[in-house]
């Protein structure tokens, strides 16, 4: 998003976009329907958000530092942690903060604009299996394109060798953009769900199911396609897709009750929270609570469109939200339980979101940091912990007042 936000400022929309289009791969396909969407989780209008710094003051406690660019963080069940670097490096972090050396084994990234190594997740059986699983930029052959892809592999005993690689998932088609990867990933059992961008040059693709940008997708831990998907039966679309209409999804969480959230970049404003319905069409780009860098309207330059999602909450201006994590437990007071907390790149807090009995927002509190949170995440313990976006990147423990 900073680099888009850069661009635009020294190029108009329509040169950006259409310089970044001559180099795709992307061919023309039939648009997706939108008058058979599924329709959201509620009726209700969106939310605008309202931010207020939090009355409290927070400490934050570094417990690792000197990180490039850190990008995805898991917890070790034995103490200490995961952490991936966005220029291909996947490193582990004991619990008294010692960095060690990359893991030997992963595959080649494509570390250029926002791709490279991205997040990381441990299987739910971690500790038997020693499985993880990982996304990233793979570039292609030649260098010229890339796309998103989804691996697993065993991490010895020793956390020095990944072994027994496999992709799961290869973003298709690849493209010539370093822009718009997504690459959250969210287990729920068995599945997997992973968030793609549009890449930004292919915005329009994101209304097609012939392709893979700009949808959530969802596999088995094995690569095989769920029987029950959306799609599956819908003649020319991908089976993975579980949902599309998405611009570059850098945060996802499953909810208490098990339903996917997820939150999204929008263009200049317009950054979303949506809860996530099998087959829904999210809207982008036929519609935006944003506008084009530089000024412009959206697609119909209307916030809604017919056979579209609303968004549950929405900012404007944009934070550049990126990592969520519902709070479980009342290590920080009763009245954290059940709150969602997101991270913001371009003002540098940690937005506490309080939740009503429906799951709709009713208040958001800053807690200060001055520093891009890429990742937020609840350990088993119950104590948050962030990662900021640098090349002089740390992990931080929040401390109750």
């Amino acid at each position: 998003m900073l680099l888009a936000v850069l661009l635009g400022s020294l190029l108009s929309p329509v040169q950006f976009v259409q310089g970044a289009e001559a180099a795709g791969t992307v061919k023309p396909a039939e648009q997706a329907r939108t008058d058979d969407a599924v329709p959201g989780p509620d009726a209700l209008p969106a939310r605008r958000a309202n931010p207020v710094d939090s009355p409290q003051k927070w400490t934050w406690v570094t417990v690792a530092d000197h990180l490039n660019h850190p990008w995805g963080l898991a917890f070790l069940p034995e103490g200490g942690f995961l952490v991936t670097e966005r220029s291909g490096a996947l490193r582990r972090i004991t619990g008294s903060g010692q960095i060690m050396p990359p893991v030997n084994g992963l595959p080649r990234v494509a570390a250029t604009g926002q791709g490279g190594l991205l997040d990381i997740a441990l299987d739910t059986d971690f500790a038997q299996n020693r499985r993880i699983y990982f996304c990233y930029g793979a570039p292609s052959d030649d260098g010229r394109t890339n796309g998103t892809a989804l691996a697993t592999g065993v991490l010895s005993k020793d956390y020095r060798q990944l072994q027994h690689l496999r992709v799961l998932f290869r973003q298709q088609p690849k493209v010539a953009s370093t822009l718009h990867f997504g690459c959250r990933i969210v287990q729920q059992g068995k599945q997997l769900y992973l968030t793609l961008g549009e890449r930004f040059s292919e915005a329009q693709q994101a209304q097609r199911l012939d392709n893979h940008l700009g949808k959530i997708v969802r596999i088995g831990v094995d690569g095989s396609v769920p029987a029950d998907n959306p799609f599956v039966k819908r003649r020319g679309a991908r089976p993975e897709i579980y949902s599309y209409g998405h611009r570059n999804g850098q945060g996802a969480t499953l909810a208490p009750d098990g339903r996917l959230w997820m939150i999204e970049h929008g263009p200049q404003g317009g950054d979303e929270i949506n809860i996530i319905e099998p087959g829904a069409n999210y809207g982008w780009p036929l519609t935006s609570y944003g506008e084009q860098y530089g000024g412009g309207p959206i697609g119909n330059g209307k916030p809604t469109a017919p056979g579209t999602v609303q968004p549950r909450y929405y900012w404007l201006p944009s934070i550049a939200p990126s990592g969520m994590q519902f709070v479980r437990g009342t290590r920080y007071g009763r009245d954290w339980d059940g709150n969602l907390l997101v991270g913001s790149l371009k003002f540098g807090y940690l937005g506490r979101l309080v939740l009503d009995g429906k799951g709709h927002v009713v208040r958001e509190e800053k807690i200060p940091l001055d520093e891009r949170v890429r990742d937020v995440r609840q350990a088993p313990d119950g104590q948050i912990y962030i990662i900021t976006d640098s090349d002089e990147g740390r992990l931080l423990r929040l401390e109750k007042p």
